[in-house]
């Protein structure tokens, strides 16, 4: 199963998990006016949204390069997780709102089993979401399921302490479910500004990463036969990187020897590290004393 398959069938389970802890914690949250609940539910809600973002972003992000789009359509992974961004804050100020007047004015909690089952259900489905996904973001250094576990593993953390805010009740404590009403949302707007600014970055042509550029100038230099690299350039391309850099070569060789250096460190990059997507060379000869040659 390639990448983009894979993704698409992790984009499909995120929607199936997050249907059916919306439908449980919708239920249970307005049967008990629990805001920590229904702010969960509001989260679930993103979720989903955030998963057919991510199933229609890599969908397009799959098609091959063509004749108007010649580096490819990967930046349309950054393009819907900035959309998946924008609408977890939108969802964030209302959630946040809504536990906040709550606070202050007061609600009618109602303590219920159910709270406590729908937490722990909810806890069990996305730490299961979560180590799935993450394995996939690491295997594919890919935005868009990164987005998708790092939700999934923030959610396991919101529903911990809406489990807390429904154990503490029984005592009589029910300021703090709107507290954690309130936390949900601000955790909500706080990943998806994470989420804004990384796309933001790509979108914007943001300079390859210094690992990378320095596991590409290892290679180079590991070909003794190439005596100085200069003009290094990068451009995103999707969750890649498409970049040229000049370098400098025995100006005694023949056009054929020098291009077949380049020709070969070319596709050892391709070969040897997988966040390059394209790699251009320019060849320029360099004058050599005879006496160092020999």
């Amino acid at each position: 199963m390639n990448k983009f398959e894979t993704i698409r069938k992790a984009s499909i389970l995120g929607i199936i998990g997050n249907l059916f802890l919306l439908i449980i914690k919708g239920v249970v949250g307005f049967i008990t006016n629990s805001q920590a609940m229904i702010a969960d539910a509001f989260n679930s809600a993103g979720d989903i949204f955030s998963s057919i973002m991510t199933f229609i972003g890599n969908r397009i992000a799959s098609k091959p390069r063509d004749e108007d789009h010649h580096l490819g359509h990967g930046k349309a992974e950054y393009i819907y997780s900035m959309l998946i961004s924008i609408a977890m804050a939108m969802l964030a100020l209302e959630v946040f709102k809504s536990s906040l007047i709550a606070l202050l004015f007061g609600s009618h909690y109602t303590f219920s089993l159910w709270l406590v089952f729908v937490c722990i259900i909810t806890i069990f489905i996305k730490l299961l979401l979560f180590l799935y996904t993450h394995k996939l973001s690491k295997k594919y250094k890919n935005l868009l399921i990164e987005a998708n576990a790092k939700d999934h593993r923030n959610d396991c953390v919101i529903t911990f302490f809406n489990l807390v805010a429904c154990l503490l009740s029984l005592g009589g404590i029910t300021f703090i479910d709107s507290i954690v009403g309130m936390f949900i949302g601000l955790w909500i707007f706080l990943s998806a500004l994470k989420i804004f600014l990384e796309s933001y970055d790509v979108l914007m042509d943001k300079a390859i990463d210094e690992s990378t550029k320095n596991q590409v100038l290892e290679l180079v230099r590991s070909h003794k036969e190439i005596l100085k690299v200069n003009h290094f350039n990068a451009t995103p391309v999707g969750y890649q990187y498409q970049i040229s850099f000049t370098i400098f070569v025995d100006g005694n060789l023949s056009t054929f020897e020098s291009h077949d250096i380049a020709n070969h460190l070319e596709k050892e990059i391709a070969k040897k590290i997988s966040e390059i997507y394209l790699t251009v060379i320019h060849v320029n000869p360099q004058k050599v004393d005879k006496e160092k040659r020999s």
